[in-house]
């Protein structure tokens, strides 16, 4: 019950928030953004009172998010504040990822056959992305680099997760780190290279399905052999 209760409130906040990005109501907008992030480290809190290090990386990772979020939401007035997004966002991606090496450490003999492909995959995405943007980064090149290495590495670790964990927050948070990576793409060749139409709508969409799958597939995460911490 708790869930569908969660997942309705973030549908509908997270409706205000595309309505407000697709017309262009600031106000609005800046409202309801950091509510959608608020609305999971709720839920993640009341589903698993942060009983072991997974949630709690977790639960991290989505408070640096949220910060990152309202660095955003200030970049108009001060363009340094994108690069304390940045900051924020490469902060809670080392928290994911320190959360899903739990995982890994809990049974690290299990085969993945899907690790190497997906790898190679998700490494040659971050190298051809990078190498399209770099001519328009100037002085951003080595932070934008850096940013992209970690998220590709936060994406590899979810992906490691096959095998370790239940099926189903496996594909959950798969699915959600995969959709991190395709919303910071969808920003970067915005804000960098070409105008997107609706690039704000783009964004959030994809943020908030990745953040939702990333938390759910926290909630019901169960580990096979439980040799860690929950």
């Amino acid at each position: 019950m708790k869930t569908k209760l969660f997942a309705l409130v973030f549908g509908l906040v997270g409706i205000i928030q595309l309505y407000a990005e697709a017309v262009g109501h600031i106000p609005l907008r800046n409202f309801s953004k950091p509510i959608v992030v608020i609305i999971l480290l709720v839920w993640l809190y009341r589903a698993t009172d942060l009983r072991g290090r997974f949630h709690k990386q977790i639960f991290t990772g989505l408070i640096f998010s949220l910060i990152g979020d309202v660095f955003l939401m200030l970049q108009a007035n001060n363009t340094s504040f994108f690069n304390y997004s940045l900051i924020a966002f490469l902060l809670c991606h080392i928290f994911y990822i320190r959360a899903f090496t739990l995982d890994h450490k809990s049974n690290p003999d299990v085969r993945n056959p899907f690790f190497l492909w997906g790898t190679g995959a998700l490494i040659i995405f971050c190298i051809g992305l990078f190498f399209y943007l770099q001519p328009f980064l100037g002085a951003m090149q080595f932070a934008i680099l850096i940013y992209a290495i970690v998220i590709t590495f936060m994406a590899i670790m979810a992906l490691n997760r096959y095998g370790k964990v239940n099926l189903s927050s496996f594909q959950l948070i798969l699915f959600g780190a995969l959709f991190f990576l395709l919303s910071d793409s969808i920003l970067a060749v915005n804000k960098f290279s070409i105008p997107i139409p609706q690039a704000g709508v783009l964004i959030m969409a994809t943020y908030m399905i990745a953040q939702y799958f990333i938390v759910y597939g926290t909630v019901v995460r169960e580990l096979v052999v439980k040799q860690t911490e929950i």
